[in-house]
């Protein structure tokens, strides 16, 4: 059996992580305000009982961040984040692809590169707001239809990308999660050991290359135009941007 020396240590880290960690990582970057607002797509799932919101600052207004949100997707532009872990070790695109600019409520996007899992966009205004709900049977992970008698054992989710612009030209990007589940105790152990960590670090990690991303673009397009003249200019003309693979895929 395990002892009292194992058990109280662990309790007193369980509780400390719930009371200290555990908000923090559920605000991360964002502000009070941010965390208490209500946002387009909070009523998907009315009866959430999990929710996160982050947060951060894109170098760019809204208009030239919702082209890269609008073409995520594992069967698109990838996910900007740890693409061995969510994009099949594909790199996601390091340029914006018009084919993927087309994007409408009720449509599909696939979250696991075999396509088996997807996401569906539940709400669309471009360009402040995207909403992508996931409804997923317990524990086979197939999706499952909403409209129609629930399984016994299943998941549902919003993660929502709400964009604000700023007075500096600059995108607040704040991204709401909700969630609801059942069996709630189950649901609520894999949300509070494994389903909030991972996405902590997964929207991280998006947070950081969508920045670069978005930050590259602002540059090239800003940067004023070099003429060049002579023989030189043929030898120094520089390679068409986003010639790194078949869709403009970048490793991150």
């Amino acid at each position: 059996m395990i002892g009292k020396r194992v058990l109280l240590p662990l309790a007193a880290a369980g509780a400390g992580y719930a009371a200290f960690v555990r908000p923090r990582i559920k605000r991360w970057g964002a502000t009070r305000d941010e965390a208490a607002a209500v946002y387009p797509g909070d009523s998907v799932i009315p009866e959430a009982d999990s929710q996160s919101t982050m947060a951060t600052t894109l170098p760019a207004p809204p208009e030239a961040v919702w082209p890269w949100l609008v073409q995520m997707g594992c069967d698109r532009a990838g996910w900007y984040s740890w693409d061995r872990l969510d994009n099949g070790g594909r790199p996601s695109a390091g340029r914006i692809v018009p084919e993927w600019q087309d994007l409408a409520a009720g449509d599909r996007v696939d979250s696991a590169p075999s396509g088996a899992t997807y996401f569906t966009v539940a709400e669309l205004d471009p360009p402040r707001t995207l909403v992508l709900r996931s409804d997923l049977e317990i524990p086979t992970g197939r999706p499952f239809d909403p409209g129609r008698p629930y399984p016994r054992a299943y998941t549902q989710g919003v993660w929502g990308f709400h964009l604000t612009p700023l007075r500096d030209g600059r995108t607040r990007l704040v991204v709401r999660t909700r969630g609801y589940g059942r069996p709630r105790p189950a649901d609520w152990i894999a949300g509070f050991l494994l389903g909030e960590p991972a996405h902590l670090i997964m929207q991280l990690r998006q947070f950081r290359n969508l920045a670069r991303r978005v930050g590259r673009a602002r540059a090239r397009a800003e940067a004023p135009p070099v003429h060049r003249a002579g023989p030189e200019a043929e030898r120094a003309e520089p390679r068409p941007a986003g010639r790194t693979g078949p869709a403009g895929a970048e490793p991150v």
